[in-house]
């Protein structure tokens, strides 16, 4: 019988030693953010680990592929009651997401799902294939208010898979044959596939677009977020769509003390200059399994200040690395919160001079049955 050697997870934080090897050799996962599968806290037991897990990706002909799960959604719409969004409509064609960022937020939420918030989450995707199906129907109900719907409220709707399945380009089609409006969110260039519907859609005024930019250290953004595109590209994209009608903005999100808190001038400057209108960020917290997720990848990439890192953020939480309360959750609090505030509200007053955020328009929304008089 062959005897395999078995590493587990644990919950609440991770045993550097179990990993001594792991952390010498730079065997993860090619183009991922996460190198592990944390344990998901709605199982019993823990995940586990063989010695030739790490082995397979330590083989750079071998690592994990992506695999989509096509799924028949019942509901699509999520609308968030917290504090922090207000009344927040938003639609999310995919669950999980290839872009690999090591921070998000929404890796937790693939544990409702059976899957860990590790490299699970990125490897693993499910695909609401019904989305645009449902949205037709939301539009066509009578209780449907005209509202603005944000598609990408938890991953990024033009992940890799969106070249594939086009779902987000035809929840577009949607909200324009609707004349219903719309924001997107995004990190990828991709979303200039879909250009001449934002053009049609921005001459209605219809929609809002926002880029996410982390940094404009290519080293650094390689680390945060493999599978995505360049800050100089994502200027680009906030160019081109500026170009075309469309309102941007840019969110600078999130801050991380010790690594691109530095960085926020002359984000928001090179936003500024290629025509956003705006910018918002918000501070990292790094609640549930993603605080083990992520200290295993600061300590791989930056050993030598992993600890200054981490003892920031906690400072912006309270001690914590996380903090769920409304309110704090998104910008923290404390010194160094109250300095990444200064220095954002500086840049913006200073690049964002006059600009104007139009709202949109809901009193041109028209049901199939409408739309059939023209």
């Amino acid at each position: 019988m062959q005897v395999r050697e078995v590493f587990k997870t644990h919950t609440t934080h991770l045993n550097i030693n179990k990993y001594e090897n792991h952390y010498k050799m730079d065997n993860r996962a090619r183009g991922r953010g996460a190198s592990i599968n944390p344990h998901n806290k709605f199982f019993k037991q823990s995940t586990e680990y063989t010695s030739e897990d790490w082995q397979q990706w330590e083989d750079p002909e071998v690592n994990p592929k992506t695999q989509f799960i096509e799924e028949e959604s019942k509901t699509l719409l999520s609308v968030s009651d917290s504090p922090d969004l207000g009344n927040f409509h938003s639609v999310n064609p995919y669950r999980g997401c290839e872009h690999g960022c090591i921070y998000c937020y929404a890796r937790n939420s693939h544990e409702y799902l059976g899957y860990s918030a590790g490299l699970d989450f990125e490897t693993k995707i499910v695909v609401k294939k019904n989305a645009p199906q449902l949205l037709e129907k939301l539009f066509n109900s009578k209780k449907w208010e005209p509202t603005s719907i944000h598609i990408s409220g938890n991953t990024d709707c033009y992940q890799p898979g969106e070249k594939r399945y086009r779902i987000t380009r035809q929840l577009l089609e949607i909200c324009l044959r609707y004349r219903n409006p719309v924001s997107v969110l995004t990190k990828n260039a991709l979303i200039l596939r879909d250009l001449d519907l934002f053009e049609k859609l921005a001459k209605l005024n219809l929609v809002h677009g926002a880029i996410s930019i982390t940094s404009l250290n290519e080293d650094l953004r390689q680390k945060l977020e493999p599978r995505t595109v360049t800050g100089k590209r994502r200027l680009q994209v906030v160019k081109a769509l500026t170009e075309v009608g469309v309102p941007m903005g840019v969110m600078t999100a999130p801050i991380i003390p010790g690594l691109n808190d530095h960085e926020i001038p002359a984000i928001i400057e090179a936003a500024a200059e290629n025509g956003a209108l705006w910018a918002n960020y918000t501070v990292v917290r790094l609640n549930g399994a993603i605080g083990t997720i992520f200290d295993e990848w600061v300590h791989h990439h930056f050993p030598d200040r992993a600890a200054k890192v981490l003892n920031q953020i906690k400072e912006c939480h309270g001690g914590n690395v996380n903090d769920s309360r409304f309110g704090y959750r998104m910008v923290g609090e404390g010194n160094f919160a109250e300095h990444i505030r200064q220095l954002h509200n500086l840049a913006c007053r200073k690049h964002f001079k006059g600009g104007e955020i139009p709202e949109l328009d809901t009193t041109q929304f028209m049901r199939a049955g409408q739309m059939r008089l023209f």
